[in-house]
Parts: C-alpha cells; structure tokens; sequence
C-alpha cells in the first residue's frame, strides 16, 4: 500500500515515479494508493496513476486508489481515470477480492 498526502502536481511526480516503479518491479504487483490525504491532484499526478496502472497490469498485477477526496476524485472522474483504475471509498473494500 502507499499512502500519499498534500499535492500531486510537477513538482513531487518524479519522486512518486520512482517510487510506483518499485512497486512494479515486483512480480504480480498488487498495489492500494490510498489518496485520502491527498488534496490536489493536477495532470501531472494523472500521468503517474497512468504509467502505474500500467506497468502493474503488465506485469499480471494491479492498482487500485482508495479514499480520494471529493475535488481529487472529481479529476480521476473527469478524465475517465475511474473507469481504468477501480477507485474505492475506503482502503479496506480495495483490498478486498
């Protein structure tokens, strides 16, 4: 699981980069971001969730998002993100099969 809090935006994506890649390097990843301390995503953090979501699908595994705030889960909604990646209200239901 990763829990992440404040901005998503340009200034912290390669760090979140280079911390999701980990994630992916592992065989069948499984991953829960739970956003629900986060309180800006902008597009930068959209291309992340992307390139995550993928990598982990690539290798047989998964990503959900858990907990995002109204005004982040609007962005996810807006660019159709929800609809790749499940979202889920609380980090308990993403965790579940």
């Amino acid at each position: 699981m990763v829990t992440l809090h404040g901005e998503i935006d340009h200034a912290v994506t390669n760090e979140l980069t280079e911390a999701m890649l980990s994630y992916g390097s592992v065989t069948r990843p499984r991953t829960v971001m739970d956003l629900s301390g986060v309180t800006f995503m902008d597009s930068s953090g959209i291309n992340v969730l992307i390139a995550a979501h993928q990598g982990m699908s690539d290798a047989h595994g998964w990503l959900r998002i858990a907990g995002a705030q109204a005004s982040v889960l609007r962005v996810l909604e807006l660019v159709g993100l929800d609809q790749v990646i499940g979202c889920h209200p609380t980090v308990e239901q993403a965790l579940a099969p």
